[in-house]
């Protein structure tokens, strides 16, 4: 019996030029989002699609990457069970408004931040 497949609820783009990032992606792919500020921040939530929310932020990050939010039942036991099978916590838990989130990176595996909303 397989398991239950988490799904990705959330894809957000790390860079270090929002502006152009968000000309680039409004041309492409014709994503307009709504800029939040959060944390002395600024953030540009997108619509990605019907089931997938998405955003940019700006950070001082060497190269753009794009980060998958993938939806926990558990953001303490994913989390724990990412570090159990190697990879690197970059952002413990951490409670926000709307849920917990996580960052870990694994050796063979890139990125991934977990999600765990609010009921």
């Amino acid at each position: 019996m397989r398991a239950r497949s988490n799904q990705v609820v959330h894809l957000e783009l790390h860079t270090g030029d929002l502006p152009g990032a968000a000309d680039v992606y409004a041309a492409l792919c014709g994503w307009h989002g709504e800029h939040v500020e959060a944390a002395g921040h600024s953030y540009l939530a997108i619509e990605m699609g019907k089931a997938l929310g998405g955003g940019m932020v700006e950070c001082p990050t060497p190269r753009a990457l794009w980060l998958p939010y993938v939806e926990v039942d558990s953001i303490a036991a994913a989390t724990d069970r990412a570090r159990g099978l190697g990879a690197a916590v970059l952002l413990e838990p951490r409670e926000g408004p709307a849920g917990w989130r996580s960052v870990v990176a694994a050796p063979a595996g890139g990125e991934i931040a977990f999600w765990q909303p609010k009921r």
